[in-house]
């Protein structure tokens, strides 16, 4: 069967190939920086600082992102270590890198005596438009897919062709699990919009938590449909990592929500501008 597959390169000038990848990458992180930015003010963060911790965090995620896949890939990278700095051949984790940035921004806000909480808050929608984007540089590069289906059940999804055509892999038509995953972060990221206003609804710290439930809840069921799976053991590491982070942001929501002195999101950072660090 011969389907029209799309291109994941963008464009190719001599040596430099320029993917999809990249560029979908760039623009759901472009996308996000461009909603911190826009947030913050309102509550009392300088623009500055998000941008100050942009340049830090996002070089740190990317080598956050990368190790963590080659922690879970080692048997293979053992065998050739020239390929572990090759992240053009592939080989990201989105955890890898939630997790490395998390560290930097405890670092950073930290350093600027800045609320880590409200911080976190503000860059949660961030990153789920980061990840929604994102998906869909998999879908280019025809990864991140599921077990065998049929084209019957991919119509019944009512997909448009293109993306049916894009999932025909290697002799069979695939589970999109990029797109459930895209879709599942879609409607979170729709949802904290709507919500996040909402006076005395959200406490200082909620909306990065509810990100974590949210995503974490959504992508263990998703990863139980890849073929792709990074496994220590017999058990997908994605899945054990999404357990323990449902459950450590669910344990720290009680807690904090019991706690009357933590300030509501919109009550901001009290700080006044401008601000000295």
């Amino acid at each position: 069967m011969s389907l029209l597959v799309l291109n994941p390169i963008f464009l190719k000038l001599g040596s430099v190939t320029i993917r999809w990848y990249g560029i979908l990458i760039a623009a759901g992180a472009a996308i996000g920086v461009w909603m911190a930015l826009k947030e913050a003010p309102k509550r009392q963060i300088m623009a500055d600082d998000i941008i100050d911790l942009v340049l830090w965090g996002v070089p740190f995620a990317l080598l956050g992102a990368r190790i963590y896949y080659v922690i879970f890939q080692w048997p293979f990278y053992a065998q050739y270590p020239g390929e572990i700095i090759k992240i053009w051949h592939g080989g990201i984790a989105i955890y890898g890198g939630l997790l490395a940035a998390l560290v930097v921004t405890i670092v950073f806000t930290y350093k600027r005596h800045l609320p880590l909480w409200l911080i976190l808050d503000i860059a949660a929608p961030s990153l789920l438009i980061g990840q929604i984007v994102g998906r869909w540089g998999n879908f280019m590069n025809q990864e991140a897919y599921g077990g065998i289906t049929s084209a019957h059940f991919l119509q019944s999804l009512q997909l448009p062709n293109f993306v049916i055509q894009q999932m025909y892999i290697n002799g069979h038509f695939r589970q999109p699990t990029f797109l459930y995953e895209s879709a599942w972060n879609l409607l979170g990221l729709i949802l904290l919009l709507f919500l996040r206003h909402h006076p005395h609804l959200f406490k200082q710290g909620e909306i990065f938590l509810s990100y974590i439930l949210w995503y974490s809840c959504g992508r263990f069921f998703v990863e139980g449909l890849r073929t792709d799976s990074l496994y220590w053991g017999p058990w997908r590491v994605s899945q054990m990592l999404s357990v323990i982070l449902f459950v450590t942001a669910a344990v720290i929501f009680i807690y904090r929500r019991k706690r009357d002195q933590v300030p509501d999101y919109l009550a901001g950072s009290g700080l006044k501008y401008p601000y000295h660090h």
